[in-house]
């Protein structure tokens, strides 16, 4: 049985990884649509905006603080090794932390650093807007699913 401050650590766990499926599930059934629908300026223009008000401390901080979280729940495993829970602590560790975490700075970041560097008028910016929205929400989708399992994982460990 899982108590104390290892509770506490995987309940808050399932509240950081919670929260990020939801904002990514967001981005995915609403956002994501409603800028493609833009001409490709506008949305080039509002995307590059989102992404700049998405690095502020209240997202950073549910988004790294979630994955340190799933670290130090990782490692909290490994050293207790509790006899029950374990695999699914693990589990949901191992989701957030490459499924969420760590394919954010390797899929969704470089599409968004590529789009920064444009010009939303510009013909380059047109030609790219189509090919970005489908890529960064696909991979967006992913992680939605990652951050949504982790929650559902870590949930499964307590009962």
């Amino acid at each position: 049985m899982i108590d104390g401050p290892f509770f506490v650590l995987v309940v808050v766990g399932i509240l950081g990884t919670g929260l990020m499926a939801g904002v990514f599930c967001a981005f995915s059934a609403l956002v994501m649509r409603g800028l493609a629908a833009l001409p490709p300026a506008q949305g080039v223009a509002a995307m590059n905006a989102i992404n700049i008000a998405a690095v502020r401390p209240v997202f950073m901080t549910v988004f790294m603080g979630s994955a340190v979280l799933s670290a130090m729940i990782a490692v909290v495993t490994f050293v207790v090794w509790p006899a029950d829970g374990k695999i699914e602590l693990l589990l949901g560790s191992a989701l957030y932390l490459f499924g969420a975490f760590l394919l954010t700075i390797a899929a969704n970041v470089p599409r968004n650093e590529r789009l920064a560097r444009l010009t939303p008028g510009a013909p380059e910016a047109a030609v790219y807007w189509p090919a970005y929205v489908r890529e960064w929400t696909f991979w967006n989708h992913v992680r939605t699913a990652a951050a949504a399992a982790a929650a559902l994982v870590y949930l499964l460990a307590l009962a």
